[in-house]
């Protein structure tokens, strides 16, 4: 009998151990999205930008 209880004892012991832990729900790491850029668009404005200041300065500075 007492053999049978220890076998019964280190059945729960290692069944027990084995579902410790449990399921644990997957981790999903977050998905990278690169950010689609314009570059084209600061490549026209600016030199605009700047013609425009150039001919104000020129005409500012014309005498008549």
């Amino acid at each position: 009998m007492k053999k049978l209880a220890g076998l019964a004892l280190a059945a729960t012991l290692c069944a027990g151990s084995a579902f410790a832990g449990g399921i644990a729900e997957p981790v999903m790491e977050p998905e990278v999205v690169a950010a689609a850029t314009s570059s084209s668009a600061g490549g026209i404005i600016v030199p605009l930008l700047l013609l425009l200041v150039l001919a104000a300065a020129l005409s500012s500075n014309n005498p008549r």
